[in-house]
């Protein structure tokens, strides 16, 4: 085991993750830990810019610090079939957080929190790992398709549950109609509300960034998917920018057959134009105008939506290390 872990944590630290998504790593198994501190300067990092959770530090957790089952190619002979095995056993599939509801659905008090293999609560927006792949991430669910409650990660309060938003006293839901698609947030992301984008000319909302999935299965409340990012949407709400990710659960079986945005319109005729539709319009039954579009209401590739989603990363990553002033934000 020590050469196998000396192994792994090496190719975590050079092979798995560049630099760049080095500080995406909050996962580490326990027989893990000792050779990844001594190996993370082989990128340049310090190894105390990891942190590892003390719910997540467990031999199930390799799954994670995988991010999808990847095996580095440099692992061979009988590594890579112990590394095999251990991804493939049931065990692993615990590492998953589950959802655990608080309360009455559709109440003030009403919360669904992550938990960790010990039971205790993990913050969907911070402990979630956001890679999977270089086009696929994970993408926690607020709400489900095809209903109205509006549903959010608290991103103050601590461990972030998901709740019912509230405005003006009352429980907020779409009066628009239903919400169409699976719709959620990436971890591990933020929109800086201090930085002017050069793109949009807007701050962020200060959120995490939105995420549609129009694949046909039905997400449930804080349920965690992997997606395919497939472009990027950059709706303009009351003046800030709030980017919409266009997306398909890689489980879908149209999956494989798209790749970018252009292969949307091709598979599902009509979808980014019904997007970009509802979200102009949805606060309209309220009262208020329109919602605008940066980038003259264009559905950005996936190349471009990529780059958000990285410059959110950073900005999330600034935020957690306290370059940013949280401003009332749970980091915790």
């Amino acid at each position: 085991q020590k050469d196998l872990s000396s192994n792994l944590a090496l190719s975590l630290a050079s092979s798995i993750m560049a630099p760049a998504f080095l500080p995406q790593l909050h996962v580490v198994p326990k027989f893990l830990a000792p050779s990844f501190a001594a190996t993370a300067s082989i990128c340049g990092r310090n190894a105390g810019t990891f942190k590892i959770p003390s719910r997540f530090v467990s031999a199930s957790a390799v799954k994670n610090v995988f991010l999808g089952r990847r095996i580095p190619r440099n692992f061979r002979g009988n590594d890579r079939s112990r590394m095999s095995a251990m991804l493939s056993t049931t065990q692993m599939q615990q590492a998953i957080p589950k959802a655990r509801e608080v309360g009455t659905p559709e109440t003030f008090e009403y919360r669904v929190f992550l938990d960790g293999d010990s039971g205790a609560p993990v913050s969907p927006w911070h402990e979630v790992p956001l890679y999977v792949s270089k086009d696929v991430v994970n993408m926690v669910n607020e709400i489900p398709k095809m209903t109205k409650a509006k549903m959010e990660v608290a991103t103050t309060e601590e461990s972030n549950p998901i709740k019912q938003d509230i405005k003006k006293g009352q429980l907020r839901y779409y009066t628009y109609g239903d919400m169409l698609y699976n719709y959620g947030c990436l971890p591990q992301t933020w929109e800086d509300p201090n930085i002017v984008q050069a793109d949009t000319g807007c701050v962020g909302d200060n959120d995490p960034v939105d995420v549609i999935d129009i694949g046909e299965k039905t997400l449930q409340i804080g349920e965690i998917a992997q997606v395919k990012v497939l472009g990027v949407l950059g709706l303009i709400d009351e003046g800030e920018c709030d980017w919409k990710i266009i997306a398909i659960n890689v489980s879908d079986p149209k999956a494989q057959l798209l790749n970018d945005i252009e292969d949307v319109e091709q598979h599902f005729p009509g979808t980014v134009d019904q997007i970009r539709t509802w979200f102009r319009d949805y606060k309209v039954p309220d009262g208020k105008g329109q919602n605008s579009y940066a980038l003259d209401g264009k559905a950005m590739g996936k190349a471009y939506a990529l780059e958000v989603i990285a410059e959110t990363n950073k900005s999330w990553l600034a935020l957690k290390q306290g370059q940013v002033d949280p401003n009332g934000l749970s980091l915790v």
